[in-house]
C-alpha cells in the first residue's frame, strides 16, 4: 500500500497542532510536567516521546481500520459499550475543560504579553473559531499546516541560543528538590495520556476521513517525532530561565530576553498554536455531540464555545495547574487500555 506523504504530513501537522496548545506553546505545561524536575524531567520527555510516536500512530491506524467517525465510536469499539460510554462522558467534560484552558491562555497572551484587554483576546478567539469551523476540516488542515512548522522553527531557534549560554549543561543535568518529586515518575505517563486522550477527538475523525492505514500510520509517527523534538527544544530553553514556575507564559519571557527582535512574531505563533488547539477540540466535540443531538453544526459550536468562555474567566495558570494533572491521571486508564489492544487481531477482523 503506497503512502500519501502529503496527507501524512498534513495529519502530522494536525497531530502536533492539537497537542501543542495553550500549555505546550506557552511552556507552562512543559514546566508543570517536566522542567521543574530538572534532569529527571528530561528523561520523562524521552519516555513521553516514545509513547507519542507508538500510541498516536496506533490510535489512528485503528480509527482508519474501523472507520470510526468520532472518538465516541472509537472508545465504544475499543472498550465495549458500557465502559466506552463512561470514557466518552469523561472525555466530553475534559474537552470542554481544555477548551476553557485554551481560551484562558489566549486571554493571557493578550493581557500579559501584548498589554491589551483579556476580554478582547477571548472574543477575537471565539470569532475566529466560528469562522474556521464553518469552513470545516479544510480549515483545520490549513491552520495547522501554517502554524506548526513556524512553531517548530522558533523552538529550535530558542534552543540553539539557550545552548550557547554559560552553564547550560550544568542546568540541564541539575536535579532540583521539589516537594512533590514523586510526580516526576508519573508525569511522562499522565502527560501523554492526557494529550492523546484529548487528541483522539481530532485524530479519530481525521484518520477516518483519510481511510489509508499506511498514511495515517506515518502521519502518527512523523507527528510523534515532531512533538518529541519540540518538547526537548522547549525544555532545553526553559531550564535556563530562573524562577521558571513564576511565569504564565515562560517561553515568551525567554524570547523577550534572548531574541527581542523576534518577540512580536513569536507571540503571534504562540497565539496561533492556542487557536489551532481550540478549533481542534471544538471540531472533535462537535462531531461527538452531533451523534446524539442532531442540531445544526453552528448551534453546537456556539454552545461549546459559550460554555468554554464561562469557564475561561478563571485565570489561565490556575486552570492549567489544577485541571491538567487531574485530567492526566484520569486519562492513564485510556492509554493503558489502548496499549493493550492487539492491533493484529483488529487487522484480521477488518481485512
Amino acid at each position: 500500500m503506497k503512502t500519501n506523504w502529503k496527507a501524512a504530513f498534513q495529519i502530522a501537522a494536525v497531530y502536533v497542532g492539537t497537542v501543542v496548545g495553550a500549555g505546550f506553546a506557552t511552556g507552562r505545561e512543559i514546566v508543570e510536567f517536566f522542567t521543574r524536575f530538572g534532569f529527571i524531567g528530561l528523561i520523562g520527555i524521552l519516555i513521553s516521546g516514545y509513547i507519542f510516536i507508538s500510541q498516536g500512530s496506533k490510535l489512528m491506524r485503528i480509527s482508519a481500520k474501523i472507520g470510526a467517525t468520532s472518538y465516541q465510536e472509537f472508545n465504544i469499539f475499543l472498550f465495549g459499550r458500557v465502559f466506552g460510554s463512561i470514557i466518552n462522558v469523561i472525555m466530553l467534560i475534559m474537552l470542554l475543560g481544555v477548551c476553557a484552558v485554551m481560551l484562558s491562555g489566549a486571554g493571557a497572551v493578550f493581557s500579559e504579553q501584548l498589554g491589551l484587554s483579556r476580554s478582547f483576546g477571548l472574543i477575537l478567539t471565539l470569532s475566529l473559531s466560528i469562522i474556521v469551523m464553518i469552513v470545516g476540516i479544510k480549515g483545520l488542515f490549513a491552520a495547522n499546516t501554517i502554524v506548526v512548522p513556524l512553531m517548530i522553527s522558533f523552538s529550535f531557534i530558542l534552543m540553539v541560543i539557550s545552548m550557547q549560554l554559560p552553564n547550560f549543561f550544568d542546568q540541564l543535568l541539575f536535579i532540583p528538590y521539589v516537594d512533590d518529586g514523586w510526580k516526576s515518575v508519573v508525569a511522562p505517563f499522565s502527560y501523554t495520556a492526557l494529550n492523546l486522550g484529548l487528541a483522539q477527538a481530532v485524530l479519530v475523525p481525521v484518520a477516518a476521513e483519510i481511510r489509508d492505514e499506511q498514511t495515517v500510520k506515518w502521519g502518527g509517527i512523523i507527528g510523534g517525532v515532531a512533538l518529541t523534538l519540540i518538547l526537548l527544544s522547549s525544555h532545553f530553553t526553559l531550564v535556563m530561565l530562573p524562577n521558571v514556575e513564576a511565569f504564565e507564559i515562560p517561553m515568551a519571557v525567554v524570547m523577550k530576553n534572548l531574541a527581542a527582535g523576534l518577540y512580536s512574531l513569536y507571540i503571534l505563533i504562540i497565539y496561533g498554536e492556542i487557536f489551532t488547539s481550540v478549533i481542534g477540540n471544538v471540531f472533535g466535540l462537535e462531531r461527538q455531540i452531533k451523534t446524539f443531538m442532531p442540531l445544526p453544526s453552528l448551534a453546537i459550536v456556539g454552545g461549546i464555545l459559550a460554555i468554554a468562555f464561562l469557564i475561561s474567566q478563571i485565570e489561565y495558570g490556575t486552570l492549567l495547574s489544577y485541571l491538567y494533572p487531574v485530567f492526566g491521571y484520569i486519562s492513564i486508564i485510556f492509554i493503558i487500555l489502548l496499549w493493550l489492544q492487539p492491533l493484529d487481531k483488529i487487522e484480521k477482523k477488518f481485512n
